[in-house]
């Protein structure tokens, strides 16, 4: 076991390096300046001169050649540092440290939800295969893939302010510290997301279970006469269930990236809310910092 894993993190290393490649790349290839933005945003009719402008990058390295620049960069991510925003010269490093645990918790919680929809509802698809109970099932899986998460995540604000006068907190609550505000804060995206999830896991459950449902060993429980139930919970469940959470393994990586668009829809101050912000502003480290630390956490999942 352990040198099968030595193997999968040695074959890692190759993709992590690609990764920091193409972040340092684009954030140097794409158009925007943080300089220039950080100048239009003067206050008045103060304007850099040419000399402030160099030393302004000189003091940020950004004069320096582009391998030197990367060199720099990768070591200080090495040593657990990545740098200082531009905008508000905070570390980039504490910034993670406090909002991470949020995004974390809303993609954990997220693949929770879809394990409690889409699991009972995918074996009940499969073991009443063809019935009105599977088309059901499967019409409700379709459309929930089809509906994109954030517009969930906003008819769930609306509902919840319509009929329960029910608003979620905009400012960061830990579990450790308010249970119940930080519930508040994370239950909206992670059944926005959780729900487009437990779609997918409805229909991999259900394949997973009517191929296992086709094998010699449940055809001999069946054969011996055991129950419905006992063949369904000691033999199908069990075996369907490697696909269902390799696939969740997966998706929760997926989901740290993908709560981007959700967070910032519903206001969540995680890591998704921080990385808009910054794309907005054009913060290059800060960018860097997060989109590598989505590539991280993706790779080791």
């Amino acid at each position: 076991m352990s040198r099968y894993l030595l193997r999968r993190l040695a074959a890692s290393v190759p993709t992590v390096v690609g990764i920091t490649i193409l972040i340092f790349l684009a954030m140097r290839v794409l158009p925007g300046d943080p300089l220039a933005l950080i100048q239009n945003e003067a206050s008045g009719n103060y304007v850099l001169s040419a000399d402030q402008l160099a030393a302004a990058r000189h003091s940020l390295g950004l004069d320096q050649p582009y391998p030197v620049q990367y060199l720099q960069w990768v070591g200080s991510v090495l040593h657990g540092d990545f740098g200082t925003s531009f905008w508000t010269k905070e570390s980039i490093s504490e910034v993670i440290r406090r909002r991470a645990p949020i995004s974390a918790e809303i993609a954990v919680l997220a693949v929770i939800i879809s394990w409690l929809f889409g699991i009972p509802v995918g074996l009940l698809s499969a073991v009443r295969r063809n019935s009105w109970i599977d088309a059901v099932a499967r019409v409700i899986a379709t459309v929930c893939m089809a509906i994109p998460s954030f517009w969930i995540g906003l008819i769930i604000i609306l509902l919840g302010i319509l009929f329960f006068t029910w608003r979620p907190p905009l400012s960061i609550i830990y579990p450790w510290d308010n249970p119940g505000g930080n519930l508040q804060m994370v239950v909206g995206p992670a059944l926005a997301l959780g729900i487009g999830l437990g779609a997918t896991t409805v229909r991999m459950t259900r394949a997973a279970a009517l191929e296992v449902l086709s094998e010699d060993y449940v055809r001999t429980a069946q054969a011996k006469g055991l129950g419905d139930r006992v063949v369904v919970l000691r033999h199908v469940f069990r075996n369907a269930m490697l696909p269902v959470v390799t696939t969740s393994g997966l998706a929760l990586g997926g989901l740290l990236g993908g709560s981007v668009s959700v967070e910032t829809a519903l206001g969540v101050p995680g890591l998704g809310t921080l990385l808009v912000q910054a794309l907005n502003e054009r913060d290059w480290n800060m960018i860097q910092g997060l989109v590598l630390l989505y590539g991280l956490v993706f790779t080791v999942v």
